[in-house]
């Protein structure tokens, strides 16, 4: 038995195929252009590359950044952010991961492998060993500077802000929110 399919029958199966080929096409093409919109503006997932935010975040970790959260609020103490290195050559753009220990106004001292903010120890229940680099005066944050430094206080661990000095908030690409990766270590920041 055999069965006979018009000229018309057979137009018309192509037409509906390039129609659903068409649909399909258009709805990729706006899911792309909708998830990179995202990424450029709102999220970005980050990779922790090195060690000098032990014992918080580990090497190969991957971090949900929030873009959007410091068009409508401040930097505060203790935030985890995603920064341009400011030491980085001319025409590279590197990243580092920091948390923000001093905000514009406060006062930091390191004195006797502590650290102390606007006169007050400050307890650092993030770290597992008091800071081991060498101890620094008093400086106060001018307006607009962050001091963000790495977690890891072991000596010469972590490039930041006592090396490269304050840095501004138009640095700050976004605040760490999540470890997503590996799902084993999933946790809020």
């Amino acid at each position: 038995m055999s069965v006979d399919v018009s000229p018309s029958e057979n137009s018309a199966q192509k037409s509906g195929w390039k129609k659903e080929l068409w649909d399909w096409t258009k709805t990729v093409v706006v899911s792309f252009a909708i998830v990179m919109l995202l990424h450029l503006f709102v999220f970005n997932l980050s990779t922790v590359e090195g060690h000098s935010m032990e014992p918080t975040l580990h090497e190969k970790e991957w971090l949900f950044i929030n873009k959007l959260v410091y068009l409508f609020e401040q930097p505060k103490f203790g935030d985890i952010v995603i920064l341009e290195d400011p030491m980085s050559p001319a025409g590279e753009q590197e990243l580092l991961v920091k948390r923000i220990i001093g905000v514009p106004g406060d006062r930091l001292e390191i004195y006797n492998k502590q650290l102390y903010r606007n006169g007050d120890l400050v307890e650092e229940t993030y770290v597992d060993s008091v800071i081991e680099d060498l101890d620094f005066m008093p400086i106060q944050l001018e307006k607009g500077g962050y001091f963000v430094m790495g977690d890891n206080r072991h000596a010469r661990a972590s490039k930041d802000s006592r090396i490269f000095g304050t840095i501004q908030k138009s640095m700050i690409r976004g605040r760490a929110e999540f470890i997503i990766w590996p799902f084993g270590q999933f946790k809020v920041l």
